[in-house]
């Protein structure tokens, strides 16, 4: 039997870190994640106890749907007081939104829930799995001297860097260091030793019951702006059947054309209820529509700011405010409140 609360639940939802190259076609299959100690007999120097659980069939992260990420609240939810902390080995592609919305999902959370993976399978020799493996795990069992947790939050690990989870986006599809954090400052530092950086991580006051959520609703969808969009595509999106938000990729600082059908548009879509958030295609950088007049504009045709939401937690945010059944002038000033950490609001510093 497992001691209470001094373990640690490790749980595969598929991806790179879980593949083995075939020795006669070479290709990359999933591998019964039964056997991780084979390729990594490290685990056992570990002094406290490291159960798993294994999706089946394992998934490529681009097959990542919303259903999944209830399916890993519940897998939290259910194991809560058992464990110490929970690491998810995913995919890279999509893991960005699978954080993001487990952030949101689970309310009250003070135990970390770190997700991880891998560039490379973690049976190859210069694999960058076992390092991110092996310190995802060491950081979520990690606490005080009180015996709190250190990081009692959802975050993303890689390549010697822990980093919230809602404020990932994927860089690179070549090297290890595949995620970066630029809005916000990364939450510890694995060298010789992790070097936690105390100030940005999140902290509960007193203890709370985690309370898990699972109300999500997917009819929202992404409007990336380019020099020369027709006004048929812009038109055709904000007239999808069902649709109740969009995220909006505008330029720079929160910019965009100034054109009178485009403007229109807008309008006219969020007078019918669509949730319409501005976060800009940059990777670094907050969206002020007060800033330039092309900003204001979207003000004004009931645009709301997006702050410096990475476009994943946008996405991931608007679901989950959706699937509650707010109205749509309460998911806009829901958007503009911070959940999770997921935004920085300049009035609030």
């Amino acid at each position: 039997m497992t001691a209470p609360n001094t373990s640690v639940l490790l749980i595969y939802t598929g991806g790179t870190i879980g593949m083995i190259e075939n020795p006669e076609t070479g290709a990359l299959e999933n591998f019964d994640f039964e056997h991780l100690q084979k390729h990594v007999p490290e685990l056992l120097k570990f002094k406290f106890p490291i159960d798993t659980y294994q999706f089946d069939p394992p998934m490529d992260s681009s097959d990542m749907e919303p259903d999944m990420w209830q399916k890993l609240v519940r897998i939290i939810y259910e194991n809560y007081d058992r464990y110490r902390g929970f690491v998810i080995l995913h995919g890279t592609d999509t893991m960005a939104y699978t954080a993001s919305a487990l952030s949101f999902m689970l309310e009250n959370l003070d135990k970390p829930v770190i997700l991880t993976g891998s560039q490379l399978p973690i049976g190859v020799l210069r694999t960058d799995g076992k390092e991110n493996l092996m310190t995802s795990i060491e950081i979520a069992a990690a606490c005080n001297g009180e015996g709190k947790s250190l990081v009692p939050e959802v975050c993303i690990f890689f390549e010697n860097h822990l980093m919230r989870g809602n404020r990932t986006t994927k860089l690179s599809a070549e090297n290890f260091n595949a995620f970066g954090s630029f809005n916000y400052p990364v939450l510890a530092e694995a060298g010789i030793h992790i070097k936690y950086n105390n100030v940005q991580i999140h902290v509960n006051g007193e203890r709370r019951k985690l309370i898990p959520h699972y109300l999500l609703d997917t009819n929202v969808a992404v409007l990336k702006l380019f020099p020369g969009i027709q006004e048929d595509v812009v038109a055709t999106i904000l007239e999808i059947k069902g649709l109740k938000a969009l995220v909006l990729e505008t330029y720079g600082s929160g910019n965009a054309p100034r054109k009178d059908w485009f403007i229109r548009r807008l309008c006219e879509a969020s007078k019918r209820g669509v949730v319409i958030v501005n976060v800009t295609q940059c990777n670094a950088g907050t969206v002020e529509m007060e800033r330039y007049e092309t900003g204001y504009q979207l003000l004004q045709a009931g645009v709301v700011s997006g702050y410096d939401s990475t476009t994943e937690s946008a996405i991931a945010k608007l679901m989950f405010l959706l699937g509650h059944g707010y109205s749509p002038e309460e998911v806009r000033l829901r958007m503009n409140r911070s959940i999770a950490g997921e935004i920085t609001i300049q009035t609030e510093e």
